[in-house]
C-alpha cells in the first residue's frame, strides 16, 4: 500500500509546504517541529491498521470498555535526519520501543556514491511491527539496505516506511524490494539532479534541522 498524503486535503499539507519553503527553512527550529508534526500525523494515520484489543477501565463512576493497542510498534530511525520526525511518532506512540541506525551517502571518486551503514541499535524485533522513519525518499538505496538489514536479522510482522517526501523512482525501488512494506509519504516528486537530490523537494533535510555538517 503507498499512502500519499498529497491526494487528500488536511493540515499535514501545510507543514509540508512549509519544509519546502526557503524563507521558512531559516527557522531551523520551526523545520524540526513542522518534521515532527508530519510524523506525528503518519503515526495517527499508521494506527488505524494496527491491532486492538477491548480492556475496562475503572472511572470513578463505572466501568468504561475502550479498545487500545495489542502491541506498540518499534520505531526505527535513520540517523541524524529522520531525528525530528521520529520524535513526532513517538509522540502519539509514547511507549513504542526505538531503533536507530547510522547510515549515509558515501562519496566515490567518479562523483557516485554508495550507501554506507554502520551501526543498528534496536530492541528485539521479532514478530513486532516496525515503523522506519527517514524525510526524504530519493534513491530508495538507503531504506531499502537498513529495511532489508533489519528483515534479516528479526522476523518482523509488519513494515512500515515514513517520509515526508520521495522521489518516484525512490519509490519504485522501494516497492521493487520491499513488496511488503507500506510506504506513507507526504509527497511524491518526479525528478532528481544527478546528484540524486529530489526536485522540487527541500533540500538536505539533517543540515536543515541541525546545521551544515563538514
Amino acid at each position: 500500500m503507498i499512502y500519499d498524503l498529497s491526494k487528500n486535503n488536511s493540515i499535514a499539507r501545510t507543514f509540508i509546504a512549509e519544509i519546502r519553503d526557503e524563507q521558512i527553512q531559516k527557522d531551523a527550529m520551526r523545520f524540526r517541529k513542522n518534521m515532527e508534526r508530519i510524523g506525528a500525523f503518519f503515526a495517527y494515520e499508521i494506527s488505524k491498521t494496527l491491532k486492538y484489543k477491548e480492556i475496562e477501565t475503572q472511572t470513578p463512576l463505572g466501568i468504561a470498555t475502550s479498545s487500545v493497542l495489542e502491541q506498540q510498534p518499534v520505531l526505527a530511525t535513520i540517523l541524524r535526519a529522520g531525528l525530528p520526525m521520529h520524535q513526532g511518532l513517538l509522540s502519539v506512540f509514547d511507549q513504542a520501543e526505538s531503533a536507530f541506525i547510522t547510515a549515509y551517502r558515501k562519496a566515490k571518486k567518479n562523483g557516485d556514491f554508495v550507501i554506507q551503514m554502520e551501526h543498528i541499535s534496536a530492541p528485539d524485533l521479532e514478530g513486532k511491527t516496525v515503523i522506519l522513519a527517514d524525510p526524504m525518499l530519493a534513491t530508495g538505496l538507503s531504506i531499502v539496505l537498513c529495511a532489508k538489514e533489519l528483515i534479516n536479522t528479526y522476523k518482523i510482522e509488519k513494515l512500515h516506511i515514513v517520509s515526508a517526501i520521495a522521489s518516484a523512482e525512490g519509490v519504485a525501488h522501494v516497492r521493487a524490494n520491499l513488496p511488503k512494506a507500506d510506504l506513507w509519504l507526504g509527497a511524491i516528486d518526479a525528478e532528481m539532479t544527478s546528484k540524486s537530490y529530489i526536485v522540487p523537494g527541500l533540500g538536505d533535510a539533517g543540515d536543515l534541522a541541525y546545521g551544515v555538517k563538514q
